[in-house]
């Protein structure tokens, strides 16, 4: 039989932020992994009072948790898709993605992206929608706008625009340290040795990848940067930072060696700010923005006050540009 959780409160003893399926893993060794991100991703944990449905989420010393098994299931980050959709049509759907759901099916994840969006598509289409075709992905820990296709033919023609670079992907990210405008090229692996995909000098090695970042604002402990992908390897703006000496403030997975300074996060800094391509069938040329979300400013806002420069010492030197999103509407 698999173990058995009950409803209890507690107070961990830590002395840095921790993930939260590291805490329960300590408070209960007898239970798998699977099972504590199962009960993670119910909705059955909650952190000082809130919900809590990432795994990888931190709980800063001193925080309550609590396990109620009574808790309603629920599917995280994203029970209203129509507050998400910015665009629908019988070809494309654009979406705002929140952090926290995977983009598409993964094993032992209680729903994706994917899943809810054609769920939320049959039934304000009153028809039953086909699955929808992959064109990119986000991780699970960004937030941000993404596509998806409806058709095949919709799928092949925005991979090509992703293959040929014609599409604009603009990120936002906070990272340690001060970081200096750069254009980031490095060859991708997918087991750098220690099991974490990573950079190799070896020229027959990887998958070539390209970031261009720029310090937007720089604090005492971190920088905002804005990126542009040139090519859109798997976490390979995590990535890239990190092999620079800048991971992005929150990732526990490519952070977890930085040695500088802590910073407290709810989450990993890193944003898909907007998105462009041309509408496969039409042509036109369309542009999205979703702005930060909340989690993200206030601890942009906070590492400002904390900054013994005052907040930013520079001027931004680039930004993503203004996307101009067409009204959510559907067919």
């Amino acid at each position: 039989m698999g173990f058995e959780f009950h409803s209890e409160s507690f107070r961990p003893e830590l002395s840095a932020p921790t993930p939260l399926e590291n805490v329960l893993r300590q408070r209960f060794p007898g239970a798998s992994w699977n099972a504590i991100r199962r009960l993670i991703g119910t909705g059955k944990v909650r952190v000082a009072s809130v919900a809590a449905t990432e795994p990888r989420r931190l709980v800063p010393p001193g925080a309550d948790v609590q396990i109620q098994m009574t808790a309603p299931r629920t599917k995280p980050g994203f029970t209203a898709a129509a507050e998400y959709v910015l665009f629908c049509d019988r070809d494309v759907v654009v979406v705002r993605k929140p952090v926290g759901i995977s983009s598409v099916e993964h094993e032992d994840e209680p729903t994706c992206l994917a899943t809810e969006l054609r769920e939320w598509l049959s039934r304000n289409e009153k028809r039953s929608c086909p699955p929808l075709k992959v064109v990119h992905r986000l991780d699970k820990v960004t937030s941000g706008v993404m596509v998806f296709a409806r058709t095949q033919p919709a799928q092949l023609e925005l991979k090509e625009q992703f293959r040929a670079h014609t599409t604009g992907r603009h990120y936002v990210a906070v990272a340690h340290g001060r970081v200096h405008d750069a254009t980031l090229s490095y060859r991708l692996v997918r087991n750098r040795g220690d099991g974490l995909r990573g950079v190799t000098n070896d020229p027959n090695l990887g998958r070539h990848s390209v970031t261009h970042v720029a310090a937007n604002e720089v604090l005492e402990r971190c920088t905002v940067v804005h990126c542009r992908l040139e090519t859109g390897r798997t976490h390979q703006i995590r990535i890239h930072l990190a092999h620079t000496g800048h991971p992005v403030v929150g990732d526990t997975l490519y952070g977890r060696d930085y040695g500088g300074p802590p910073i407290e996060s709810p989450r990993t800094l890193l944003h898909a700010a907007s998105l462009s391509f041309t509408h496969p069938r039409d042509r036109r040329r369309l542009e999205f923005e979703d702005p930060l979300p909340e989690d993200f400013e206030n601890v942009i806002r906070r590492e400002r006050g904390a900054s013994a420069a005052g907040g930013a010492i520079r001027a931004p030197s680039a930004r993503a540009p203004s996307a101009r999103s067409p009204k959510p509407r559907s067919r």
